[in-house]
């Protein structure tokens, strides 16, 4: 059972089967899916490490500005709250369904999302050869998709699922493929690490740093890049951003990206991974565990 991956190949299959295991209780399913992906018991009464404490947080700690910022549209908003308006790329479009797209009036790069999804995005680098009917079928069956019940992350629940299409970031000084991804694992206002994510699409590689980029040896569930990465001229400009955005959350990674000199906002993800990765050594869960102080319960 713990390789369920290789027994169910197929996303849309996996994707299926929870669909119909929604009658199952959040804490029920979190429980079976933690021992299944993990490979260990979760421990809900004393969470100790960061993967245990992630579910905890799930299940008990309820804001509604978490949905709000969950939402890649309704982010924008807190942004400009936050006095960030100008790290938002440029929106060309926000729709309740494909078919309201207009094609024909978008640039010749652009980048389509869905506005509560996780990997469900579409990136046209070239509009002539661009195949729209394609495009059209995934978008969707991602609007279909019900993203809470995949992994019970309860700042989801509630996000209406629209598709915005954004510009394309471009960093042609870049000797990897796209865009350079910063992601600021943040608690209670104060970044502790920084995953640093870098081909994503291609053959995803990923390097982990403490909050001064110092390199840490630590695996995940892709390719480990090492200690190549120099630290970026903007790196102290994004380590304040992410601390002024992560004030009002007792844990937040803040995704940002560093394109031709200046500051881009990726994404606030409530729970990275899921919070169902594996990391080598194991001890390193522990290890950011122990700086993820659990709040007191939270009713929405």
């Amino acid at each position: 059972m713990n390789d369920y991956k290789k027994i169910f190949r197929s996303q849309k299959l996996r994707h299926s089967i929870l669909s119909l295991l929604k009658f199952v209780p959040d804490k029920q399913m979190i429980l079976l899916q933690y021992w299944i992906k993990m490979k260990r018991k979760l421990n809900l009464k004393n969470p100790q490490t960061y993967t245990e404490k992630l579910q905890w947080y799930k299940l008990y700690y309820r804001d509604p500005l978490m949905t709000r910022c969950a939402d890649k549209h309704c982010v924008r908003e807190y942004l400009a709250e936050r006095g960030y308006a100008d790290l938002s790329c440029k929106e060309y479009g926000i729709f309740d369904k494909p078919e309201d797209i207009v094609f024909s009036d978008l640039p010749e790069k652009f980048v389509i999302k869905t506005t509560n999804g996780s990997g469900t995005n579409i990136i046209c680098k070239n509009k002539t050869t661009f195949d729209v009917n394609d495009a059209v079928s995934k978008i969707r069956n991602w609007l279909k998709r019900d993203c809470y019940g995949l992994g019970r992350e309860w700042a989801y629940k509630d996000i209406v699922p629209k598709i915005i299409i954004e510009e394309f970031l471009e960093d042609k000084e870049n000797k990897y493929d796209g865009i350079n991804d910063y992601k600021f694992i943040c608690f209670n206002g104060k970044v502790h690490y920084v995953v640093f994510d870098t081909d994503r699409y291609v053959n995803h590689k990923r390097s982990i740093y403490d909050s001064e980029w110092n390199y840490i040896d630590v695996g995940t569930d892709c390719e480990k890049l090492g200690d190549v990465i120099e630290k970026p001229e903007g790196f102290d400009n994004m380590k304040k951003v992410a601390e002024d955005l992560a004030k009002d959350f007792p844990c937040v990674r803040v995704d940002l990206y560093w394109v031709n000199n200046r500051v881009y906002f990726g994404e606030l993800t409530f729970y990275p991974w899921t919070g169902y990765v594996i990391f080598d050594p194991e001890e390193f869960d522990m290890e950011i565990g122990k700086n993820f102080i659990l709040p007191c319960r939270k009713s929405k």
